[in-house]
């Protein structure tokens, strides 16, 4: 149902249930340097070890508070590169946030989330509207909806994409 720029995203659940997983996890220093697939190889390794594996297009990430605190480092960016369609939290690290939409990665901040969906439900969230749905479980919260500028984002394909298009690269 989602595509790689759409702001209605439905997928498998994976619960990250504790608070304050921060961007050393998704991109450890040791990897900074390396090619493109070792640094893939690495999201979560020492938090979930095989979870890379088992991630498939279209999943979506499900989190507690603080979700992505730490640096800069673009971990948002490799979860998209595995496959992450969508990310929504309890709350999520304000730079963090930033660089999923710079990325087109949709990111939503959705208070008692993490108790909504178990790992392997089946869930469709619209960015625009604020609706999160568990579809196995049949049930609904509300979010505020993305604003339209960032939603602009995630439709051109991110930031570069944006600035591309407006002219400005």
């Amino acid at each position: 149902m989602s595509d790689s720029h759409s702001l209605l995203v439905q997928g498998r659940v994976w619960n990250f249930p504790d608070d304050n997983i921060n961007t050393d996890l998704m991109m450890p220093q040791s990897v900074f340097a390396k090619p493109l697939q070792v640094q893939l190889r690495s999201v979560f390794a020492t938090y979930r070890p095989g979870w890379v594996d088992a991630v498939r297009p279209g999943d979506i990430i499900v989190a507690g508070r603080n979700f992505g605190t730490g640096s800069s480092r673009p971990g948002s960016f490799l979860l998209k590169q595995i496959g992450i369609a969508a990310i929504v939290a309890e709350t999520i690290n304000g730079l963090f946030y930033r660089n999923c939409i710079n990325y087109a990665l949709p990111a939503m901040e959705c208070p008692g989330v993490r108790e909504l969906a178990s790992e392997g439900d089946v869930m469709r969230i619209n960015f625009a509207t604020g609706s999160v749905d568990n579809l196995t479980q049949n049930i609904t919260r509300s979010a505020p909806p993305m604003p339209e500028f960032l939603q602009a984002i995630i439709r051109a394909g991110g930031i570069r994409e944006r600035l591309k298009a407006e002219g400005y690269l």
